[in-house]
């Protein structure tokens, strides 16, 4: 079994995917209700989806970048705002969080091999 994707609700199309592309993901899928992002790296990808109701966001989304930093540095130059500028938090990641036109939630983080395999891991199975 394999993640496919996140999709996130949104009450502006046009600021969304526009705020998406400038945090450097590639559009794939173009349509006026829903659309969809390869990462830059790896084969992940995450779509937006027109809502026409008041959001009530309780998802969180993350993306993960070895060189978080020079990445955050790069998007405020761009005028990106974060809530939190990149911090090393109690669970042995580094983050920054920012929110999309939207309101939604984004931590860009970095946790390397602490992201499968932190010192509290454990495998439960049925």
């Amino acid at each position: 079994m394999n993640l496919n994707q996140v999709t996130l609700p949104v009450n502006d199309m046009d600021k969304s995917t526009a705020f998406y592309r400038n945090l450097g993901f590639t559009q794939i899928v173009d349509t006026p209700h829903y659309a969809r992002f390869e990462c830059p790296e790896g084969d992940s990808t995450f779509s937006l989806s027109l809502e026409n109701s008041k959001l009530a966001c309780g998802a969180v989304i993350y993306f993960e970048y070895e060189k978080l930093d020079e990445w955050v540095k790069e998007l405020q130059a761009k005028d990106f705002i974060f809530t939190q500028q990149p911090t090393d938090q109690r669970h042995l990641w580094r983050e920054a969080v920012l929110h999309d036109p939207s309101g939604n939630k984004i931590k860009l983080y970095w946790v390397g091999d602490n992201r499968i395999n932190p010192p509290w891991r454990v495998e439960m199975r049925s």
